[in-house]
C-alpha cells in the first residue's frame, strides 16, 4: 500500500517540558529511575498518538532518546569509550554524556548548521563494535504493543562515522566494513520482529560539500544493509541542503525511496529524473521543520506538483523537510500572542495537520477534503494574504536609517589599541574572567516567573535582583577573579532577553525547543523590522559595576547569534535582518562605554552554527557576518575592549573570519576537546588575546587545581601568557553554587600557580 504522508521525527521534551523536568529530578537523586522511564514511555505514547490522530501514515519511531541520538547510535554499536567500560547501564549512558568522577565527559557539538547539540563518538583503528540492540527492540515491541505501525528511524552509518572522532587520529570512514556488519545484525533483529516495516536511515552527512571517498561507500554500503533484511522498507534521509550527488548513487542500491528537504535543499530538484528514472519511492519534504512560520498551501502544492510533473504522483509522499524537534510542540498554549502573529505560526502538532491537509489535496484533490480540513485550508490562505499585507513588519524609520549608516567599523587599528587598553583597564598576564552568566536558581527563575505573572511589585523583583548581583560581586572577589560580571540575574535566555526589548520580536509563553540532554532553549520570533527603543543593559551593568573597584563586563549577544538562535521572518534576506539588529547593538555598546563601562562582550555564540553546509555558500554568509559583527561593535573607543564568545566549534576553516571580525579578546570552548581547537590560533600567528576554557561547565564535576594548572599549562604550550585570558567553558547558568564556587577557586588558584613559575 502507498504511503502518502510522514514525518521525519517529532519533539521529544514533551508538551510542558516533560523530560526535561524527569531527567533532572533522576540526576538530582529526588526521583527513582523508575519515574523516569514512566515519564518516557508517556511521552512515546503521547507523540504517536498525536501523529496517528493527526492523519500520520509514517509514524516516527525510535526518535526519542533520554539525551541524544548520537549518543543512543554509540551505546547500540558498543562504541564505548576505555573510560566508561566499568559502568554499566543507564549509570554508564548519562556518564558519557555528562561526565562522572574523573570520567571526563564526551565532546559535544553543533547538529550540522542547528543550535541541538550532539555527542561526538570516539573511535580508534581497533574498535570492538558489538550490537546491543535491547533499546531498539524494546521500542519496537512497546510501539506495536501502542498499535501503531512504525517508521522506525535510525541514524545511518555513514553519518555516524562522519560526525565521530578517531581518538587515534585515524579516518573514521575506515571503520565503514566493520561498521556495517553491525548494521546488518540489527535490521536481521528488526525484520524478524517486525517484517516489511519502513526504516528511515538518516544520513545528513550526504549533504556536505561530496567527498568522493565517501560516496565511494554508499553503493556497498546500502547494498548490504539492503540485502541484509529484504522485506525492509529502506528510507534514506537527508535534510538541512540538498544531496544530489548521493542521491544519483543510492537510487541504483536495493533501497526503497529516499527522503530530501525541498525547503531548505531546492537543489535536489536536479535529482527528480534520476529519481524518476529508478522507480524508487521519493519522500518530498516541503513543510518546513526547522521553522515556525505556517506554510503557504497553495505555494507548497505548487511545488508538489512541480515534482510530480517528473516522478509520478503515486511514488511520492508528503512529509517534513527535517524532524520537527527543531520547532516547539503546540501553538495551544500560546494565548499572550498577537492574534494576527500567531494565526502566521505553526509548530510541531501544527505541522503534523500541515503535512496532513497537503497530503489529501495533493493525492485526493480539494473536494476529497472534510468540511474541518476544508475551513483549515481557507483559514491558511487568510493566514497568507495578512503576513503579506501586514502593515506591522516595515518600519520605514529603520530603512532610513540603514540607508544612512556610515560607522560600519572601529576607528582604531587593533595593534593600537590593545596597548591602550591594557594601561586604561590595568591588567596583567593571565587574567581571570567568566563568560558571563551565573547559576539560574529556582529562587531566580521563581522572583522572575512571580514578576511577569505580577504576583510580585517590581520594587520586590528589582530588590531581588539588586542582592543576587551583590552575591555574584561578592564571589567573584572573595574567588579572586580579575575581570568580572553581573552574573546575568535579571536575563531569561541571553537571546530572549535582547529580543523582548528590541522591536520587531515576538515571544512564546512555552515554545520550547531542546538544545541538548534536559536543556531547552526558548528562542524569540523575529516577525518585523527590528529596532533599539531604549538601552537594555546599561542599568543592572553600571550598578554591578558600582559594587566593585574591578573592571566589570558589559554583556551583549552579538547580531549573528541572536540571528541564529531566533526563528527568522523568511519573506527577507537573513542578512537584512541581522543588519538590523546589528545596528541596535551598536547603539547599545556605545550607551555602555559612556556610562563608564571598559570591557564589552559581544557574544556570537552562534557565528560558526550560522554557516552554509555547502563551501559555494560559504564566501556570502563570511562577509555579511563580519559585517554586521564589526557594525555592532563600530563605536567603541580605542579604550574600550571588545571581547567575543563563540561556543564548540571546529575553527581550522574560519580562523581568518575569526580575525576579520576584530575582536580584541575571543574566548572558545576547549575543555572537552584538549587544546586542538586552540592550535589553529598559533597555526596562523593569531594576534589577539584568547581565552580557551580551561574547564567543562556542562559536566557537574568539580575539577581540582591541579587539573587546572596542568590544562592551563598545556595551553602555554600553545600560545605565549601574554595572550591567554583563563576563564571557564562557557556560561556558568546550568550549575549549582555549590559546583561554581569552588570551580572558580581553584580556577584562580591555578592561574596563581602558573604565574608564579614565570
Amino acid at each position: 500500500m502507498q504511503i502518502k504522508n510522514y514525518v521525519l521525527g517529532f519533539p521529544r521534551i514533551g508538551e510542558n517540558r516533560e523530560l526535561k523536568k524527569a531527567l533532572e529530578a533522576y540526576w538530582s537523586g529526588t526521583q527513582p529511575l523508575e519515574n523516569l522511564e514512566e515519564t518516557a514511555r508517556t511521552l512515546r505514547r503521547r507523540h504517536w498518538a498525536l501523529q496517528r490522530e493527526a492523519g500520520i501514515e509514517a509514524i516516527a519511531c525510535n526518535d526519542f532518546s533520554y539525551y541524544d541520538l548520537m549518543l543512543d547510535t554509540a551505546v547500540m554499536v558498543g562504541a564505548i569509550p576505555e573510560r566508561f567500560r566499568t559502568m554499566e547501564g543507564t549509570e554508564r549512558y548519562f556518564a558519557m554524556a555528562r561526565g562522572s568522577g574523573d570520567a571526563v565527559a564526551m565532546e559535544m557539538t553543533k547538529w550540522f548548521n542547528t543550535n541541538y547539540h550532539y555527542i561526538v563518538p570516539e573511535l580508534r583503528a581497533d574498535e570492538p563494535f558489538a550490537l546491543d540492540a535491547s533499546k531498539v527492540l524494546a521500542e519496537l515491541r512497546y510501539v506495536r504493543e501502542a498499535g501503531i505501525d512504525p517508521k522506525f528511524n535510525l541514524i545511518g552509518p555513514i553519518t555516524f562515522l562522519g560526525l565521530s572522532k578517531r581518538i587515534d587520529r585515524g579516518d573514521p570512514f575506515e571503520l565503514t566494513g566493520r561498521l556495517c556488519g553491525i548494521y546488518e545484525e540489527l535490521l536481521a533483529k528488526i525484520e524478524a520482529e517486525a517484517e516489511g516495516i519502513v526504516v528511515q536511515i538518516d544520513e545528513p552527512y550526504l549533504v556536505l560539500d561530496p567527498d568522493p571517498a565517501v560516496l565511494s561507500l554508499l553503493r556497498p554500503t546500502y547494498e548490504r544493509l539492503a540485502a541484509a533484511a529484504p522485506s525492509l522498507r529502506l528510507v534514506v534521509a537527508s535534510y538541512f541542503e540538498h544531496s544530489t550527488e548521493a542521491t544519483r548513487i543510492l537510487v541504483n542500491t536495493s533501497i526503497w525511496g529516499v527522503a530530501l528537504d525541498f525547503v531548505h535543499g531546492p537543489k535536489n530538484r536536479e535529482s527528480l529524473e534520476t529519481i524518476a528514472a529508478s522507480g524508487k519511492v521519493l519522500w518530498a519534504g516541503v513543510i518546513d521543520g526547522r521553522n515556525v512560520w505556517r506554510s503557504d498551501i497553495d505555494r507548497v502544492l505548487g511545488s508538489l506538483e512541480e515534482i510530480a510533473a517528473v516522478v509520478p504522483k503515486d511514488r511520492i509522499a508528503v512529509g517534513s523537510s527535517c524532524s520537527l524537534l527543531h520547532v516547539p510542540y503546540s501553538l495551544s498554549h500560546e494565548t499572550a500572542l498577537d492574534p494576527e502573529i500567531r494565526e502566521w505560526l505553526s509548530f510541531a502538532e501544527e505541522k503534523l495537520q500541515e503535512i496532513s491537509l497537503v497530503s489529501r489535496i495533493f493525492h485526493e484533490g480539494e473536494d476529497a477534503l472534510s468540511p474541518a480540513q476544508a475551513h483549515a485550508l481557507e483559514a491558511n490562505r487568510r493566514a497568507a494574504a495578512s503576513r503579506r499585507s501586514s502593515t506591522k513588519i516595515h518600519d520605514p524609520a529603520v530603512t532610513e536609517r540603514l540607508d544612512n549608516l556610515t560607522r560600519t567599523e572601529r576607528d582604531t587599528p587593533f595593534e593600537e589599541r590593545i596597548g591602550i587598553q591594557h594601561e586604561t583597564i590595568g591588567y596583567g598576564v593571565l587574567p581571570t574572567t567568566t563568560i558571563g552568566s551565573f547559576p539560574q536558581t529556582p529562587e531566580l527563575r521563581r522572583i522572575r516567573r512571580e514578576y511577569r505573572r505580577g504576583e510580585i511589585s517590581r520594587e520586590e523583583y528589582e530588590a531581588f535582583i539588586r542582592d543576587y548581583i551583590d552575591r555574584c560581586v561578592a564571589c567573584q572577589e572573595a574567588c579572586g577573579l580579575d575581570v568580572l560580571v553581573h552574573g546575568e540575574p535579571e536575563r531569561n535566555d541571553m537571546v530572549e532577553y535582547f529580543g523582548e526589548q528590541l522591536k520587531g520580536f515576538a515571544f512564546t509563553l512555552n515554545g520550547w525547543v531542546q538544545s541538548y540532554g534536559s536543556r531547552c532553549v526558548k528562542p524569540p520570533i523575529i516577525y518585523g523590522d527590528v529596532s533599539r527603543p531604549e538601552p537594555m543593559t546599561v542599568r543592572w551593568i553600571t550598578y554591578a559595576q558600582s559594587r566593585t573597584d574591578k573592571p566589570m563586563k558589559g554583556m551583549l549577544t552579538g547580531p549573528v547569534t541572536i540571528l541564529n538562535w531566533s526563528f527568522v521572518r523568511d519573506d527577507i534576506p537573513r542578512s537584512d535582518v541581522s543588519r538590523q539588529i546589528a545596528v541596535a547593538i551598536a547603539d547599545e555598546v556605545d550607551d555602555l562605554q559612556n556610562a563608564g563601562i571598559r570591557i564589552i562582550q559581544v557574544d556570537e555564540a552562534a557565528f560558526k552554527e550560522g554557516y552554509p553546509l555547502r563551501k559555494s555558500e560559504i564566501p556570502a554568509y563570511e562577509a555579511w557576518a563580519v559585517r554586521d559583527f564589526k557594525i555592532a561593535v563600530a563605536p567603541a573607543w580605542a579604550q574600550t575592549q571588545i571581547h567575543t564568545h563563540m561556543c564548540y566549534s571546529d575553527f581550522n576553516d574560519i580562523i581568518a573570519t575569526i580575525e576579520a571580525m576584530d575582536a580584541d579578546v575571543i574566548s572558545i570552548e576547549t575543555a572537552r576537546s584538549g587544546n586542538e581547537l586552540l592550535k589553529v590560533f598559533a597555526k596562523v600567528g593569531y594576534s589577539r588575546e584568547v581565552g580557551p576554557g580551561v574547564y567543562d561547565i556542562h559536566s557537574p564535576r568539580i575539577p581540582s587545581t591541579e587539573e587546572i594548572v596542568a590544562q592551563i599549562r598545556s595551553l602555554l604550550e600553545v600560545l605565549p601568557k601574554e595572550q591567554l585570558w583563563i576563564n571557564p567553558d562557557c556560561g556558568l547558568k546550568t550549575r549549582k553554587w555549590e559546583e561554581v564556587e569552588p570551580s572558580l577557586r581553584h580556577m584562580v588558584e591555578a592561574a596563581r600557580i602558573v604565574r608564579e613559575e614565570g
